[in-house]
C-alpha cells in the first residue's frame, strides 16, 4: 500500500516518530475532527473537545512537525486555522505488530474508532429528530452485527472489495447534492474459540 494524497500509509520502520506522535488520544480526535469538518483553529478544537487552547494548540503542532495536518487559509491574521493534510491513515496489521508504538497506536486509534462510532450515533439520531436529515436517511442508515466465519484470505477479500464498492460509489455521488458525509465503521476482527478447560466434557 502506497501513500497517495487521500491517505496517509504508515510505516513503523520509517514512520516511528509519527506512530508516537498518535499515540495520544486528543492528537487522534483533534485530526479526527479536522478530517470530518473541515479546518479550525485551536481555539476552536477546543470548544469541540472540553481542552485548553494551549493543549490543542501544542497538540496540533505535533501534528503539524509529523505531516498530519498543515496550515489553512486564514479567514483572518489573528489566530492559525489548521486542516488535515489527508483524508485517512491506513496501515499493514501485519507490519504494525512490529513495535511497543506500533501496537499502542493501533490498539488506542481502535479504541477510539469506536467512541467516535458511539458519538455519530447519537449525532445521527439528534439529525434525524431535528430534521437536518431526511426521512428517506432513516431507512438507509444503519448497523449490523455479523459473524460469519471466514479464512484470513477470504475476510482480507472482503474488506478489499469493500473498499472498491465504497470508493466507485464515492465517485459517483460526488457531484450529487442529495450526498452528505456518512460515518462507517468497518471491523474485521477474528475471536479464537473459548478454550476447553480441563475435565470440561468436549
Amino acid at each position: 500500500m502506497i501513500s497517495d494524497d487521500h491517505t496517509r500509509v504508515l510505516d513503523p520502520e520509517n514512520d516511528a516518530a509519527a506512530l508516537k506522535a498518535l499515540t495520544h488520544p486528543l492528537r487522534i480526535r483533534l485530526l479526527g475532527l479536522l478530517r470530518q469538518d473541515g479546518p479550525a483553529t485551536a481555539s476552536e478544537l477546543a470548544v469541540r473537545t472540553g481542552e485548553s487552547s494551549a493543549s490543542t494548540s501544542y497538540h496540533l503542532r505535533v501534528l503539524a512537525k509529523c505531516a498530519f495536518v498543515t496550515e489553512a487559509e486564514h479567514r483572518d491574521g489573528r489566530e492559525r486555522r489548521w486542516q488535515a493534510v489527508h483524508a485517512a491513515t491506513a496501515w499493514s496489521s501485519r507490519a504494525m505488530a512490529a513495535t511497543a508504538d506500533s501496537r499502542a497506536y493501533v490498539g488506542l486509534s481502535r479504541r477510539v474508532q469506536i467512541e467516535h462510532l458511539q458519538t455519530s450515533l447519537l449525532r445521527h439520531e439528534a439529525d434525524l429528530a431535528d430534521g437536518r436529515l431526511g426521512p428517506e436517511w432513516a431507512e438507509a442508515a444503519g448497523i449490523s452485527d455479523l459473524l460469519p466465519r471466514l479464512t484470513p484470505e477470504s475476510l482480507t477479500e472482503l474488506r478489499e472489495e469493500f473498499q472498491r464498492k465504497l470508493d466507485e460509489l464515492t465517485a459517483r455521488d460526488a457531484e450529487d447534492p442529495r450526498a452528505a458525509q456518512v460515518v462507517l465503521l468497518v471491523a474485521g476482527l477474528p475471536v479464537a474459540p473459548p478454550a476447553t478447560g480441563v475435565g470440561d466434557p468436549s
